[in-house]
């Protein structure tokens, strides 16, 4: 294969040429200068991870804290993708991540200076490539089960009858999670998500059921299901004196279907039962507060702080390149983090925290790299101020922080671009910059970013937003702007109108520090990770 791939591009019809420019080069910066590197300066660069290496020392002291941090996902080529975007581009989402705009591929994201690696197979019962509830079941339970369950073993079937939501054996198959053994043994516990809080990733630490679907009652085949849907799950949460901090989306869940949406008047909830979810949260707690913007999360004040339920949108909360437009705005995933931390620390036993960058799979999904990736920079920074906020409280070495992904994308790096090459944008070949963008045999340009399927390219399309599937090689892209937030990669294999990307099967990283981190090593099963936090904090 040749190193500008030209055998290996699809080909577009002469027609089509006909009616595309080949004039310019897009307006935005195509490359950026990569820093001057010498011999010395790689050798140097190696010595000191050596000596760094050498300085490691096994962590056996009994954990107070584990946060545990899942990049929905976040497969290797989107660790490395955002790594390189973020020492691009470093004030693109305004994160003052420190990163100079030359330090491109020799940046690391703040999880990736974690001393301890390992990969993370994801495999579930029943999928070669999975979805988020079995993995996240086999995270923080530490048993594997079938696609789309959460917490529950595999002898459970998928439901979707009303047979299915009347079993009454759900509480003999569930799984006990990391979560509830923290509340049971007196720690403090929360849930933060930038998707719903009901989705299939923060649910699995609360729930158990055999549809991730089941998110209101509206979503079951029946009124009045045995089975609890997820939202009443974590109201109606019964171990220790319940969870401690709730932040995420998913407020029509918690609501009923005759109430507005307190930030969209036109938006109504999506419960059938008449239950109004935030109100009965209120009331099953002392000093409970519930909140839905950035006003009443500044308002919060950790020291006397008790069960907080922050829910910021109807549905998934924003990404965070459009965070900042909303009515009434958003904190940040660090921001949330942040201040979780600052309530949880409040309990001498100490606390076990989940959060989730949920959102990067949603800008997957939709081909879209660009609300991916500036998702998956926002939960470095998120990674980033825990740290710094443990240190500052002095916690920092009593805490397990755990970082990993519970699926990959079929999302690829690709196309020989030269060093310094501006990520989201054409490629320009290592050995002959000075011609500009690499052609396909088709003449036309081609992203170092794609996906293997999906809808494929698209211009004006947020990152939710459905549109006809575009697969192939159909535009030619010269004069296309690919750095922008609305672009959509192009995709090979179409998946439907508005079509969907799929996730992909292989192995994800686990990347740890503090108590017990050195445990991870090598490839491991998924379910691994709540094995070591349970070790840490000492559960038998």
């Amino acid at each position: 294969m040749s190193k500008n791939l030209k055998q290996g591009m699809m080909v577009v019809t002469a027609s089509m040429l006909a009616t595309l420019s080949l004039s310019a080069l897009a307006a935005t910066p195509d490359s950026f200068t990569p820093p001057l590197s010498s011999a010395t300066s790689w050798f140097d660069a190696g010595k000191l991870a050596v000596a760094d290496a050498k300085k490691l020392q096994k962590n056996i002291r009994r954990a107070k804290n584990v946060i545990f941090f899942v990049g929905d996902g976040m497969g290797v080529s989107t660790v490395t993708a955002t790594r390189i975007l973020q020492g691009q581009q470093p004030d693109i989402i305004g994160t003052g991540n420190g990163a100079t705009a030359s330090s491109g591929e020799e940046n690391f994201l703040s999880f990736e200076k974690f001393p301890y690696l390992a990969h993370s197979k994801t495999y579930s019962v029943n999928q070669q490539t999975p979805d988020s509830a079995p993995t996240m079941t086999a995270m923080v339970t530490g048993i594997k089960t079938n696609g789309d369950e959460l917490s529950v073993n595999q002898t459970m079937t998928h439901g979707t009858t009303v047979a299915d939501c009347n079993r009454t054996d759900l509480a003999a198959n569930s799984l006990p999670t990391i979560l509830e053994r923290a509340e049971d043994a007196g720690l403090s516990t929360g849930v933060v998500s930038t998707a719903r809080i009901t989705h299939a990733t923060p649910a699995a630490n609360y729930s158990h059921t055999t549809n991730r679907d089941w998110e209101a009652d509206s979503n079951q085949p029946a009124a009045g299901c045995v089975i609890p849907d997820i939202a009443r799950q974590l109201i109606e949460f019964k171990h220790g004196d319940g969870i401690d901090v709730v932040f995420g989306g998913g407020r029509t869940y918690f609501l009923p279907n005759t109430v507005k949406d307190p930030e969209y008047p036109t938006v109504l909830g999506k419960r059938k039962d008449g239950r109004n979810l935030t109100d009965d949260w209120v009331k099953a707690h002392s000093g409970a507060t519930f909140i839905t913007d950035t006003a009443g999360f500044s308002q919060i004040n950790p020291a006397s702080a008790s069960h907080v339920l922050g829910l910021f949108e109807p549905s998934h909360m924003q990404y965070e390149a459009d965070r900042n437009t909303t009515p009434a705005g958003e904190p940040s995933l660090a921001d949330l983090t942040d201040k979780s931390i600052r309530i949880l620390k409040n309990n001498k036993k100490g606390f076990y925290l989940h959060v989730e960058a949920g959102r990067i799979d949603h800008g997957h999904h939709a081909g879209n790299a660009y609300r991916a990736l500036t998702d998956a920079i926002a939960l470095s920074d998120a990674v980033k101020k825990a740290q710094a906020t443990l240190a500052e409280l002095k916690l920092d070495k009593d805490t397990l922080i755990v970082v990993s992904a519970d699926h990959s994308h079929v999302f690829t790096i690709a196309g020989y671009p030269q060093r310094g090459n501006n990520i989201l944008g054409k490629v320009i070949a290592f050995d002959n910059p000075q011609a500009g963008y690499v052609q396909a045999v088709d003449k036309a340009p081609y992203t170092t970013l794609s996906y293997a399927n999906g809808g494929g390219y698209n211009v004006g399309a947020d990152g939710d937003a459905a549109y006809p599937t575009n697969t192939g090689r159909t535009v030619n892209m010269t004069d296309v702007d690919t750095t922008a937030k609305n672009f959509h990669q192009q995709a090979l294999v179409p998946t439907g109108t508005g079509g969907s990307e799929t996730h992909a099967g292989e192995d994800v990283a686990i990347y740890a520090t503090g108590p017990y981190a050195y445990l991870f090593h090598g490839t491991q099963e998924n379910l691994v990770i709540y094995h070591v936090m349970a070790t840490a904090l000492g559960f038998k």
